[in-house]
């Protein structure tokens, strides 16, 4: 990305972006990487149904109901919110895949997960045989699907490249630790999805290291949370500017909750002068585009 690059004062070959946005199902996005696993697991245990959770715009569940279609199962998911009266965002691409949504007012992760095991229950009564995927997919098994793109990302990136992805459940960043072997070669930009995503991070690794047959990674998870601003899925000024500059530059379209918060983490790492200009960076980009078509940032970029 070398007219953003340039606009921030990185010397030219140092940022570069790693496109998970584009990675073929549902319309795209890192969790497709944790759903080969995941399917995989599903299958192989004889299950018929994918059930998992997530925020009303979840990418997560969206990619999961595209993720069951396309294996020939059916996806049930417990959403935190309610459905508006129109459909918005992910909704309209759930809606499309023929979801099966259990809506349960505010969201709160305590509660989520609870209506996720009676649902779990309720299908099993039911007579389905329903695999059950946590929050964001970050499981041990899901988290393998990093472990493999941190084997991309060392063959593909620059000697010596600092990762930037967004942490929202822990998963990503657990996995591409794991790969890389030192939790220095990633900065993750929390999100706000979940409290102490740090904790989350040191506690998946030790499975996801054993479950893969890599040693535990190095050193400590590294958590940016300058970015959380008024809490998960919020607008954020800085968020907005960094989704315009990466649109106008260079094309590219990150989105307003996970990946354009870490682009405004990587932004403000460069002008604080934490990054070097000639530090080489990967951005990782996870998808989410839908996003934007909700509601609440409709009309962000309105005003030019």
């Amino acid at each position: 990305m070398d007219r953003l690059g340039r606009e921030l004062g990185f010397a030219d070959g140092a940022l570069w972006v790693k496109r998970d946005d584009l990675t073929g199902l549902g319309g795209g996005g890192n969790k497709v990487r944790k759903l080969e696993f995941l399917v995989g697991a599903a299958l192989a245990q004889g299950c018929d149904t994918l059930l998992t959770c997530g925020a009303t715009q979840s990418n997560h569940v969206r990619l999961t109901a595209a993720a069951a279609r396309a294996s020939g199962l059916s996806c049930t998911a417990v959403l935190g919110g309610r459905r508006h009266e129109r459909a918005d965002g992910n909704v309209v691409l759930d809606e499309l895949f023929g979801l099966d949504v259990v809506w349960i007012g505010a969201y709160d992760a305590g509660r989520v997960g609870t209506v996720l095991a009676e649902t779990a229950m309720r299908l099993t009564a039911e007579g389905r045989h329903p695999y059950e995927i946590p929050l964001g997919g970050a499981s041990e098994v899901g988290t393998l699907g990093y472990v493999v793109a941190a084997g991309e990302l060392a063959a593909q990136a620059p000697l010596g490249s600092l990762v930037y992805t967004a942490t929202g459940t822990g998963g990503t960043q657990t996995g591409l630790v794991v790969g890389l072997g030192h939790h220095d070669r990633v900065r993750g930009v929390d999100v706000g999805a979940i409290p102490d995503v740090g904790a989350r991070i040191e506690a998946l690794s030790a499975g996801v290291a054993s479950l893969s047959g890599h040693p535990l990674p190095e050193g400590r998870p590294q958590i940016d949370q300058s970015q959380i601003g008024d809490g998960y899925a919020t607008r954020s000024e800085a968020v907005r500017e960094a989704l315009v500059m990466a649109a106008r530059l260079e094309g590219l379209i990150f989105d307003p909750v996970y990946s354009g918060r870490a682009l405004a983490g990587l932004i403000a790492d460069r002008r604080s002068g934490r990054l070097a200009p000639d530090q080489p960076v990967v951005m990782l980009h996870t998808g989410g585009m839908p996003a934007l078509f909700a509601d609440r940032f409709r009309d962000w970029f309105a005003d030019g």
